[in-house]
C-alpha cells in the first residue's frame, strides 16, 4: 500500500485582533470550517501566545501526489476567501 502525506503550515496576520480570546475565536472558526469541508487534520501549531499572528497546521493523506497537491491548493484558496487575515507565509511538504 502506498500513499502520500501532505503537510501545510499557514502563517496568518490579523491586525484587528487585540486579545488572545479574540484570536482564539478567529482561529477556532477557521479550523472548524477547514475540518468540516475537507477530510484533513487541522490545528493551531505555533505562536499561540501572540495576539495578531496565528500558525495553522494542516495534514492530509492522499492516494498520490497530484491529489494531495490539488487538495492543499483548494484548502489554501479556501483560507484566503474565508478570513480577513493576511497570509504571511505558506510552507508545504509531501511525505
Amino acid at each position: 500500500m502506498e500513499f502520500k502525506i501532505a503537510v501545510m503550515e499557514i502563517k496568518l496576520y490579523a491586525p484587528w485582533v487585540h486579545s488572545l480570546k479574540e484570536k482564539r475565536m478567529v482561529v477556532k472558526s477557521l479550523l472548524g470550517k477547514i475540518r468540516s469541508r475537507y477530510a484533513v487534520s487541522a490545528a493551531e501549531t505555533g505562536l499561540q501566545d501572540v495576539h495578531q499572528t496565528a500558525v495553522i497546521g494542516i495534514a492530509a493523506i492522499a492516494a498520490h501526489s497530484a491529489q494531495a497537491d490539488s487538495m492543499m491548493d483548494d484548502i489554501l484558496a479556501f483560507v484566503e476567501s474565508s478570513t480577513e487575515a493576511e497570509i504571511l507565509s505558506v510552507d508545504r511538504e509531501m511525505r
